[in-house]
């Protein structure tokens, strides 16, 4: 791994990714807990994996937590959560993790957002997550959908973190929120190497392959794709940070269960810690 200086900071330039060699072994005593067959909690699954859901707290783009999420737990189809284990895997042995930000969404969550969409009366988190976006467009734009994949339950939004990262409280609320589109360094530090935004930056900077984000961050943005699509993920051009399994195990309409906390006879001595 290389390494560049910019500015007093280090920022990683990652190694190409490797090709993935078949998926995870199964789990032979695997915690079902109370999910609908063939889903699981990515907890049971690699809980090396750094989670951040940000729709079951306020920092997020709508500001509180959203509908449907009771706990900050990632629930995904358990073929995507073992896919999700084999990069993980990989990124391990460069002392790197990926961290989750949001993964399975009730549909009621995206009727959330589109009522959100249409009140004028609440942009309250527009100066960090859509600066230079009307939110009435976004939908439109293509940010938000009123079907989105990840009620499917094979859809995440990521990033890679550091192994050493710990996770970052969320603002305080009397500081001043700062643009997504801001540089590495001046916007919200949520502990990933430089993607150029930071997550859910619903603003063209966001774009997967937008050069006006710098040769490090769009290396790195290369670089979190060739993983994912190594594992049979599909990414998607608008968002940087957002991939859907190909091979899929639902393709129905969408789930609408909550996302709740992982059931408490998995008590948290079971599962080694990060």
């Amino acid at each position: 791994m290389s390494m560049l200086i910019r500015a007093g900071l280090v920022l990683l330039l990652l190694p190409p990714a490797p090709a993935l060699a078949g998926s995870a072994s199964p789990k032979d005593s695997l915690f079902k807990g109370s999910l609908p067959k063939g889903f699981v909690y990515l907890r049971d699954i690699d809980p090396t994996i750094v989670q951040d859901i940000r729709y079951a707290g306020s920092h997020n783009f709508v500001g509180r937590p959203i509908r449907g999420y009771l706990a900050a737990e990632c629930i995904l189809s358990e073929r995507a959560a073992k896919a999700l284990e084999t990069v993980q895997r990989i990124l391990a042995e460069k002392k790197l993790s990926l961290i989750v930000w949001d993964c399975y969404r009730p549909k009621r969550a995206v009727d959330d957002f589109l009522q959100w969409s249409q009140d004028p009366a609440h942009a309250e988190m527009k100066t960090e997550f859509y600066p230079r976006t009307d939110k009435k467009k976004l939908f439109a734009l293509g940010y938000l959908a009123t079907r989105s994949a990840h009620s499917r339950g094979s859809t995440v939004d990521l990033g890679i973190v550091p192994t050493t990262f710990s996770l970052a409280p969320p603002p305080n609320p009397p500081q001043p929120l700062k643009a997504c589109t801001s540089p590495k360094g001046e916007r919200f530090e949520d502990g990933t190497i430089d993607f150029g935004t930071g997550y859910d930056c619903l603003d063209v900077l966001g774009n997967a392959s937008n050069a006006a984000v710098g040769g490090t961050a769009l290396h790195n943005r290369q670089t979190l794709k060739s993983y994912m699509q190594a594992a049979g993920f599909r990414p998607y051009a608008r968002e940087w940070w957002h991939f859907a399994l190909i091979n899929a195990p639902f393709n129905r309409d969408g789930f609408d269960f909550e996302v709740s906390a992982l059931p408490s006879s998995k008590s948290s001595d079971e599962r080694p810690a990060r």
